[in-house]
């Protein structure tokens, strides 16, 4: 089926009459939530109306007490004015005696000004002394300042010098014990190696074991010896470059007797 009857004068164009009532259902939406509003702020009004009240009743209430404290200000002021003019009256009598005091104080001022004066010039030729004195020691305390530097220069040096023998007379005395006891590791190590040598017969081989091991072990103490003296030396060639001083000792070896 087709609707075949003319728009007008119901709609000037299709569908004019759902528009207006779409439009005709926001605009109740929006006078309900319009007169939810009105009702809101009705009731806060309501509710400020009587916190108004509230406050002017206390207002009214803290005025009356503010009335009565006035009048007692009122009073006390009225008091204190009377205290205050009696206070007056003895003030300027304790101001007329202050200002004969204060004359009395002015003489005298003027007989301290006076002396003031006259030490101030006898301050002026001393302060005159003292600064001839003062350039006179200051010249002399930039010569002993230029002796000081040049004395410490010296002593710096003679520290680095004493600082390189020392490290040179402990490096010749490691060198010797190194080289000493190299020596009789070496000496060692050929007897070591001699009766190895003879040990290689069957025969001989057992009466020369205990003596090989002696002579191992006896190569071992000198190389543990060796490496101590070693350390001990760089230690103290180690301080001595650090600064440590008294560190010139020779070191006490043990001398090892050989099998």
């Amino acid at each position: 089926e087709a609707n075949t009857l003319p728009f007008h004068p119901f709609e000037m164009q299709q569908g004019d009459i759902l528009r207006m009532e779409k439009e005709h259902q926001v605009l109740k939406e929006q006078l309900q939530e319009a007169q939810e509003k009105y009702e809101q702020l009705q009731s806060r009004s309501s509710e400020e109306i009587s916190a108004l009240k509230e406050l002017l009743k206390k207002s009214i209430e803290e005025t009356e007490v503010s009335k009565n404290e006035l009048d007692w200000l009122h009073q006390d002021l009225e008091i204190k004015v009377k205290k205050w003019q009696q206070e007056k009256k003895e003030d300027q009598e304790n101001l007329k005696a202050l200002r004969n005091t204060a004359k009395k104080h002015t003489d005298t001022n003027d007989r301290y000004s006076k002396t003031i004066d006259e030490k101030k010039k006898q301050y002026n030729v001393c302060l005159n002394t003292y600064l001839e004195t003062s350039n006179k020691f200051a010249n002399e305390k930039g010569k002993l300042e230029e002796l000081v530097k040049k004395s410490q220069d010296d002593c710096q040096e003679c520290v680095t010098r004493a600082v390189k023998a020392e490290i040179s007379v402990l490096k010749n005395w490691k060198e010797t014990e190194v080289c000493k006891l190299s020596g009789t590791a070496a000496n060692a190590e050929a007897n070591l190696k001699v009766l190895k040598s003879l040990s290689s017969s069957a025969s001989a081989a057992p009466k020369l074991k205990s003596q090989i091991d002696s002579w191992e072990i006896f190569i071992s103490n000198v190389k543990k010896q060796l490496e101590k003296v070693e350390a001990e030396y760089e230690e103290k060639i180690q301080m001595v470059k650090n600064g440590v001083r008294n560190c010139l000792t020779k070191l006490e070896t043990v001398e090892l007797a050989s099998p």
